[in-house]
């Protein structure tokens, strides 16, 4: 067995193994870039070697980078966690030519499966059904183009190399192709370094299953159930559960034997998953997607419900050891689900978000795991993919699971960073994913409904006032009411008002008269009342008319963040309400949206364009972002270029309406 294991990635997955090591007795070492120096993955690893640069081609993918850190340290295995070097075949080779174990399946398997375009041949040749469409080696942009038209749209437009929905593209007609093979190279060769395309046919009511394998060195090839990750979005995954509500017991034994063949089809050894798609009206038709040459991110519900460390396992595989079970001994247990937690804003349009974690409540229970990256503190960046950690519940039924986590997610707070859980809690209380009746288009189809940004109500803006309240009180307890700023005057306190906005709100007036254990509390117009606060064990306790609520709470300069049952929002304290100042700047003025990189810019300043008309492209955390024309006009500023880092709410392009001597 290794003394000392290397993990080559960072985030939550780096934690989740460094977990398991340390449980095994291995000396862990982490690495880490610039970006992440201090981040918690560096805090629980044995050691922590720095390797370069925020940009991931100087840091987490560079080979020689890596390698140095095993030689400084003398790890004698890598675990490569998901994403970056993960299915690298190159890494791999490095590896072996330097005698160190790559945690992982040999050179061969990752190449037979790692190139989408040969590993459908592979299995084909296995007998194992695939995805009608065009998957010839080398297509150019005609090749592409003439596939998709033959295909029959929509078609599928998908990297041969990488996954995780990187550079993916649906195509509904041919006017669409240019753009979008363009785009779609562009996001591949940024995220794989590799902008080999493939064509698929494009399987709307889909349902997306996938079989987790398990194989070593000696011969034997078992599987561990399916999952169901029908529920994505831009064909990202974002609630993973296990069993599959879909499968029979035969279609679950029908599906695990394909996958089988899949990884023996390639002399496969350690963990790897193979992805199905099924065609949700006939559950009997299920072709092969691809096969992940790695640990898959939703691999917790499968350790589950089976009660198996995977990367325990991988681990030991690697190290020559037998599996310790047969197909036979492997027995399926309750439901987990998982839901994703990341740094984006559903209300606009997921947008990934940036900031530092003012405070954080996670959440605990029975049969609740949680695997994060965050710590209170921690700055949250754009060079990175946004998922910040996943929040997994199991219980005897698929019911108990999914109440379990709705449960869990309203009592996960992460303050001074935006997140997707109360879409999360939406999602899952949805009626078709109660009922188990789940595709892959069923977020889109449902966006506007789980997405809806809903005002909060006058007890939480009352909440935010007495928490300021709070912070007035000195902490000796003696209250002097000359310096308490409360409204205080001979017989009687007045109201002391304050503004407060959320992100697209109004500004709400909410006023307060006395102190914080002895108040009074109106919000807007409504009716005042009787209002106590307090902190107690980090926490802010707020009482309305006896009626007593707990909340996370932080506060950054003149913005107050408050989390509760299933939302963590930011209050801002405005001087005044938005002048006319706003109102003149809505119309033609361009901002990011989200902090990133522009990778394009599409016009000139002096074009002529009409609303809708592609800007500029941004990027940022791996997704591609178009910014278009607000308004029919005239290109008057447009003041960045290609490369360039751009901040939150920059602003990044004018369009100034066309005046009617103009016209």
């Amino acid at each position: 067995m290794f003394t000392t294991v290397l993990v080559a990635n960072r985030g939550e997955i780096a934690v989740r193994v460094i977990r398991t090591l340390r449980s095994m007795g291995i000396r862990s070492v982490a690495v880490y870039s610039e970006a992440d120096a201090g981040a918690l993955h560096t805090r629980v690893a044995d050691l922590a070697v720095p390797i370069g640069p925020a940009p991931a081609a100087q840091s987490y993918l560079s080979i020689e980078r890596v390698l140095q850190a095993c030689r400084v340290t003398g790890a004698q295995a890598v675990h490569p966690g998901y994403g970056f070097l993960s299915e690298n075949v190159e890494f791999a080779r490095a590896l072996e030519a330097a005698g160190i174990t790559f945690i992982g399946p040999p050179v061969a398997a990752i190449e037979a499966m790692g190139d989408k375009i040969r590993a459908k041949a592979t299995v084909r040749a296995a007998g194992v059904p695939v995805v009608p469409g065009s998957s010839e080696p080398g297509m150019d942009d005609d090749a592409v183009a003439a596939a998709a038209v033959e295909a029959g749209f929509p078609v599928l437009l998908k990297p041969s190399a990488g996954g995780g929905g990187k550079g993916m593209r649906v195509v509904r007609s041919a006017d669409e192709l240019p753009e979008q093979i363009a785009g779609a190279r562009r996001e591949a060769r940024s995220s794989f370094g590799d902008d080999t395309l493939l064509v698929e046919r494009y399987v709307g009511n889909s349902r997306h299953i996938e079989v987790q394998v398990m194989a070593d060195a000696h011969g034997s090839v078992v599987h561990l159930g399916e999952r169901e990750c029908s529920l994505q979005r831009r064909h990202q995954k974002v609630i993973e559960e296990a069993p599959s509500p879909l499968l029979s017991a035969r279609m679950r034994a029908t599906m695990g034997q394909a996958a089988v063949d899949a990884a023996a089809a390639v002399g496969y050894t350690g963990a790897g998953t193979v992805e199905f798609i099924v065609d949700a009206d006939n559950p009997r038709d299920f072709f092969f997607l691809e096969m992940n040459t790695r640990l898959q991110v939703e691999h917790p519900v499968t350790e589950a419900i089976t009660g198996l460390d995977l990367v325990e396992l991988q681990v030991r595989v690697a190290a020559g050891e037998q599996l310790p079970f047969e197909q036979a001994d492997v027995e399926l247990g309750g439901h987990a689900i998982e839901a994703r937690v990341y740094a984006e804003d559903p209300s606009r349009g997921f947008l990934p978000q940036a900031g530092t974690v003012v405070a954080l409540t996670e959440a605990v229970g029975e049969g609740i795991r949680v695997d994060s990256s965050l710590v209170e503190g921690g700055v949250v960046g754009s060079d990175y993919d946004p998922m910040l950690a996943k929040v997994i519940a199991w219980g005897p039924t698929r019911e108990t699971a999914r109440g379990r986590l709705v449960a869990a997610l309203g009592r996960t707070a992460v303050l001074g960073v935006t997140t997707n859980v109360p879409f999360l809690r939406a999602l899952l209380s949805d009626p078709a994913v109660v009922a188990g009746d789940l595709d892959t288009g069923l977020i889109e189809r449902r966006g506007e409904e789980l997405t809806r940004a809903e005002d909060p109500p006058a007890g939480i803006y009352a909440a935010v006032a007495m928490s300021l309240l709070v912070d007035d009180e000195p902490i000796n307890g003696v209250v002097d009411p000359w310096t308490v700023p409360g409204g205080w005057r001979v017989g009687e306190h007045a109201w002391t008002p304050r503004r407060l906005v959320v992100p697209g709100g109004e500004p709400v007036v909410v006023r307060t008269r006395g102190r914080a254990g002895d108040g009074e509390v109106r919000v807007g117009e409504g009716e005042p009342l009787r209002a106590r606060a307090w902190r107690q064990d980090g926490r802010l306790a707020v009482s309305l008319d006896d009626v007593t609520t707990w909340y996370a709470l932080a506060r950054d300069g003149s913005t107050v963040w408050l989390g509760a049952e299933g939302f963590a929002l930011p209050f801002r304290l405005v001087e005044r309400t938005a002048g006319a100042g706003t109102a003149a700047l809505a119309g033609g003025v361009v901002t990011a949206p989200m902090p990133g990189t522009v990778t394009l810019v599409r016009a000139a300043v002096g074009d002529e364009v009409t609303a809708g008309t592609p800007l500029l492209v941004v990027e940022a955390m791996k997704m591609e972002h178009v910014l278009v024309a607000p308004i029919d006009g005239v290109v008057d500023e447009l003041p960045v270029t290609a490369g360039q880092q751009v901040r939150l709410d920059e602003q990044v392009a004018v369009v100034i309406p066309r005046t009617p001597e103009e016209d």
